[in-house]
């Protein structure tokens, strides 16, 4: 940086002990214009300095600045959930029930109070995390009782969509303790993640778990784009009740939202649909993923459907492109089932 300097006046003695009246007048304001200009002169050198030094050139040598991590949580926190209820956390909770959430939660690193289970059995992707957390019983999309949840002793209860608060529950959940609603949290993650990690004060790692994701997809587009273009793929499930065509929930929706791999004409405008042998003349998709609901004995219908002679008709079938996946995480909705779809993603499809 070059120095600005400014020069000071030379000042000279008077040698002459006497002077006229009017020379010593014209002197004196010759001395005073001088003054003025170099203290102006001192001013506008040293702001030209100020400026240089608050806004140096940028050099290629220079690093950028890193992005800062978000700020930490206030509390009390007063915030409007997904149903336009009005939620007010006095501390950052630490005793969490967040059923069927349990994946954001461990991205987080938070355990739950209680963890979300079928017929006695958790999300088995999240056993190595969550083995030692109460399983609470929803079998067949039953809640369980308040008082259930109240022997949970919980701080916080989020609930992952707007059917679980439906028939009076948020009323009753909500006397219990703070309980905020998602309308369906599954369905975008980068936004239910977020709002998670600012409820519970754990925006920093939010942050972190999605970025991490959001490279993983990336990079998994990249590796699959030369192998997918014009294909189609579809997810079917299979449970006690039936077997269904999935669209874009789940494992359906890494597939065709975060992958870009194009859903059978059959799910292009719907999340689930009823799958009979009749249609199967209809499946139009290159790919076929198999979910058996193991925890809701979808045996049955899988040999139904496996052993019948159109399903052999299918292309397809027929092709060897046919792939029984692990219905625990391709039936779950949170960044950790999500990347464990993509990883099976690619081993099937990418040599």
């Amino acid at each position: 940086m070059q120095e600005h300097k400014v020069s000071s006046r030379n000042r000279k003695k008077l040698a002459i002990p006497a002077l006229l009246p009017l020379m010593l007048v014209i002197m004196l304001l010759a001395g005073c214009g001088n003054n003025s200009a170099a203290d102006n002169g001192a001013r506008n050198g040293a702001a030209q300095v100020n400026a240089a030094a608050a806004t140096p050139s940028p050099s290629p040598e220079e690093e950028p600045e890193a992005t800062e991590a978000p700020a930490a949580q206030a509390y009390p926190l007063v915030v409007q959930d997904e149903l336009g209820h009005e939620v007010t956390l006095n501390a950052a909770p630490t005793k969490v029930f967040a059923p069927y959430m349990e994946d954001s939660l461990v991205v987080l690193g938070v355990k739950p109070v209680g963890q979300w289970s079928n017929k006695g059995q958790g999300q088995g992707y999240l056993q190595d995390q969550l083995g030692d957390v109460p399983l609470v019983d929803f079998t067949n999309g039953q809640l369980p009782s308040p008082e259930v949840v109240m022997s949970l002793q919980p701080d916080f209860i989020v609930l992952h969509n707007s059917y679980y608060a439906e028939n009076g529950v948020y009323e009753q959940y909500s006397k219990i303790a703070p309980t905020y609603v998602f309308q369906q949290a599954a369905g975008d993650l980068d936004s239910s993640v977020t709002k998670l990690g600012e409820l519970l004060g754990k925006q920093e790692e939010a942050a972190k778990g999605l970025a991490d994701y959001r490279k993983k997809v990336e990079e998994a587009k990249t590796a699959l784009a030369p192998h997918i273009q014009g294909k189609k793929a579809l997810v079917i499930r299979f449970n006690s009740r039936g077997m269904f065509l999935m669209g874009g929930v789940y494992g359906g929706f890494v597939l065709a939202e975060e992958l870009g791999i194009t859903k059978s004409d059959l799910v292009a405008a719907e999340n689930s649909v009823d799958l009979s042998l009749e249609v199967l003349p209809q499946i139009d998709a290159d790919y076929i993923f198999l979910a058996n609901d193991t925890a809701n004995t979808g045996e049955t219908f899988y040999k139904e459907l496996t052993e019948s002679a159109l399903w052999k008709s299918i292309p397809a079938v027929q092709a060897g492109r046919v792939y029984d996946v692990d219905d625990r995480y391709w039936l779950g909705g949170g960044i950790v089932a999500y990347s464990n779809v993509i990883d099976d993603v690619l081993e099937i499809i990418v040599p």
